[in-house]
This record gives structure tokens, sequence and C-alpha cells, in this order.
């Protein structure tokens, strides 16, 4: 089957093509495992609905959670900035890339987070490996929860500091390892603060504790809470009130607000060191001008706008509430994964098998509900699900029809299993 792709997208000698056996044969031990994965193409700008195959959907998977990524503010200042500054910062910033674009938003990101400094970077994912990998080293020890991001596991890896992995948002496993660590020159514990698979929270407030108690960083990603939680937007440690005391929160620019990027609020001696340590800052060419000045437009609705996420959050809720009582009465769910307290926007619906997550997210697609299925390695082998993910641009009958179609799918797979 591959071999056909390849030889179509294109042609090589049959000499060539046996170079790629390696690839091939790993790609159909992939489909065996129902692990494969493949790209779908949306059309039209991202919103609430898209385009895809040739019809519209309600969209449950994006993590433009307030719907700013098509607003037309954002837009209008991305257009401004292209405009006057160009497409591109044409290299690093520590070369000729850093424009007043850069520097403004970054004092805007602080001055948000309540932090004397910000720094820019070009993804979450080259945030979290930049940071890691640079400030700690052979020599020092790294705690990360066993449900971190993909990024945040990388790197720790790539830091080559020693790494304790503690049971998810299990306080009392990382005071054992904490307590049994020694010998190191620094530690720090990372931890996501919305975990986008489940939608839970971190224990932030215990991690603070522990990080004073026994002399640690804390570096915190709120990534999917930056926009979303707190009272003003400002993630989970606005939430729970322990802002002051989070070493370095890195949050993105392309989810809630709607552009592209990320950054990490901290200390100015931080910042500095990071400037002169991050390979992922250094050796890439900086956000181009259009993106910064959309982030920069999304960031001032966050602040003016706060219904938006209100609403969101009532959304929320009224989602958890409906799923909850839909599980119950089908009986899918292991009992171990209840329901996270509080409601966020991400919301999972656990199946366990691979083939059944994929096969109900198909299922969902037919009834016009495109919410993605998600397997291992992105999440533990046995609890490949449906991820869904709420927005402010969604309607109260936007969530109902996902969730009609989530009864319809398990009535119609019910009755399939009872051979009625």
């Amino acid at each position: 089957m591959f071999g056909d792709i390849v030889s179509i997208m294109h042609p090589m000698a049959a000499s060539d093509q046996g170079r790629y056996a390696f690839a091939e044969a790993r790609l159909r031990d992939l489909q065996g495992r129902d692990l494969y994965r493949s790209l779908r193409r949306v059309e039209g700008p991202q919103g609430s609905r898209v385009w895809l195959d040739n019809r519209e959907v309600l969209v449950f998977c994006s993590n433009n959670y307030l719907g700013l990524a098509n607003h037309p503010a954002v837009k209008e200042a991305a257009l401004d900035a292209l405009n006057r500054f160009g497409c591109g910062a044409g290299a690093s910033r520590l070369i000729s890339g850093n424009m007043t674009l850069h520097e403004r938003l970054e004092q805007r990101l602080a001055a948000f987070k309540g932090y004397p400094a910000a720094l820019l970077f070009n993804s979450g994912y080259a945030a979290n490996v930049g940071i890691l990998s640079s400030l700690m080293e052979a020599g020092d020890v790294i705690f990360s929860d066993a449900l971190n991001h993909a990024s945040i596991i990388d790197g720790c890896r790539l830091s080559r500091a020693a790494v304790r992995i503690y049971r998810h948002r299990d306080t009392d496993h990382l005071e054992g390892l904490l307590k049994d660590a020694h010998g190191f020159r620094r530690r720090l514990i990372v931890t996501d603060s919305l975990f986008s698979m489940d939608g839970d929270l971190a224990p932030l407030p215990a991690l603070v504790g522990l990080a004073r108690r026994y002399g640690c960083l804390l570096m915190v990603d709120e990534a999917h809470a930056l926009g979303v939680i707190g009272a003003n937007g400002r993630g989970a440690a606005e939430w729970y009130g322990v802002e002051r005391e989070i070493d370095l929160s890195m949050g993105t620019l392309g989810k809630a607000l709607g552009s592209f990027g990320a950054f990490v609020a901290c200390s100015p001696p931080l910042r500095e060191y990071l400037i002169n340590h991050s390979r992922s800052l250094i050796f890439s060419t900086a956000l181009p001008p259009p993106v910064l000045a959309a982030a920069e437009a999304a960031l001032e609705i966050v602040e003016k706008e706060p219904e938006r996420r209100a609403h969101l959050m009532g959304l929320a809720r009224h989602f958890q509430e409906r799923l909850s009582q839909v599980v119950l009465r089908y009986g899918y769910m292991p009992p171990v994964t209840s329901p996270p307290d509080p409601a966020t926007p991400i919301q999972r619906l656990i199946l366990g098998g691979d083939r059944m997550a994929m096969e109900f997210c198909e299922l969902l697609l037919e009834r016009g509900i495109y919410a993605q299925g998600i397997r291992p390695p992105t999440v533990p082998p046995g609890t490949a699900r449906i991820r869904f993910s709420l927005m402010a641009t969604h309607t109260s009958e936007d969530v109902g029809q996902a969730l009609h179609a989530i009864e319809e799918t398990w009535e119609g797979i019910a009755r399939q299993e009872s051979g009625a």
C-alpha cells in the first residue's frame, strides 16, 4: 500500500524504493495496531464550524478556545503589522530579528501575568524544550508529572538532568521522590497546569508548598489555561491564587489567543539566562510581525471581554454534566476516570480500545461533529478517547447537537453489539 503511495507521489527507481522499506514496514505495523495517523484538511478560516470533505461540520477539537483565530480585530491588527513591518523578522532575535513588536508584546504579556519580565519563543514546544534543556543540566534533577506534555518530556531528556516521574497529580508520591533525591545541584518541579488530554488541573498550591520546602524551582505550563482559567484569564495559578509563587510560567499564543508562538513569564535574571543559553531561541528566526500583532490584539480582547470566558466555562459545565449522564447510562468509561473538578473546556470520553476510539470518531463525523480520536502514545495505553474542546463561539445549540450525536452513536453501537 505505502509503496504504491510513494511511487505515485514521487516516482523513483525500484532500487531507490528499497531504501525506504523500513518506513513502509513501520507504517504497516502502525496500521495493524490501529495507531496509524493521517492528516485531515479543513477549508476556510478556523471557527466553530469548518468545511471538511466538502461539507460543513461542527468543530470540537480545536484549541481556539475563545474563538479569536478569526476575530475581525485580530485579523485587522495582523494586516496592519503586515503593511507596516512586512512578512517576516528576517533573522533570529540575537542577530537582526529583534523588532519593536517583540519587545512590546513581551512587556504586555509580563504585565498581564504580573511578572517583571517575559520572553517570546516560536512555539510551546520550542519554549518547553528550550527552557528545560538550558536551565537544567547534568547533575540536576527534574520532577515531572506522568501526564505532562511531550514537549516537557523532550525538554527533560535533552537537559541531561536526572528525571523523576511522579504519578499524575499525586503530591504524596512527589514528596517521596523529593525526600529520596540526594546529591543534586539544582531541583525543578515541572507540570502542565491544565492537562490537555484530561482537562484536569494540577494541584498547584501543594506543588508550591513542596517546591519551597525542598528548595525547587517551579515551572508551570499554562498553555491550555491561558485566557481561559481564572477570573482574568491568567491561568490556573490565578484560579488557585498562587501566581506569585511560580518561578517560570509558560503560555502559548496559538490557543486561546488565536495566533502563534509562546512565551515564558519569569524574573529578569532568568530571562537573560534564557536569551544566552536557550538554543531553540538563539537558533530560530524570530516570530513574524503579523502574528505578534495578532497576539497583542487578542490579549486585549481577553482583558476587555470576560464574558467570552464566562460563556465558555458555562458551556463546559453543561457539557460535562450531560456527558457524565450519558457515560453512566452506557457504562463504557472505566470508573477510575471520574470527570475533572472544576469543569474545563477540555472534555474527554475514554473508550479504552484504539480501534473503538477511531470508529467512534468517524461515526461522530458522519453526524456532523468533528472531535478527534486520541490514541497512544499521546495518552497511556488502554485509555484511547475522544477529546472534545469547547470554544466561546459555540452556542448552547451547538453543544446540544454534539451531545445528541454522542448519544446516537452509542445507541447505534449498543444495538449492533446486541444484534438488534
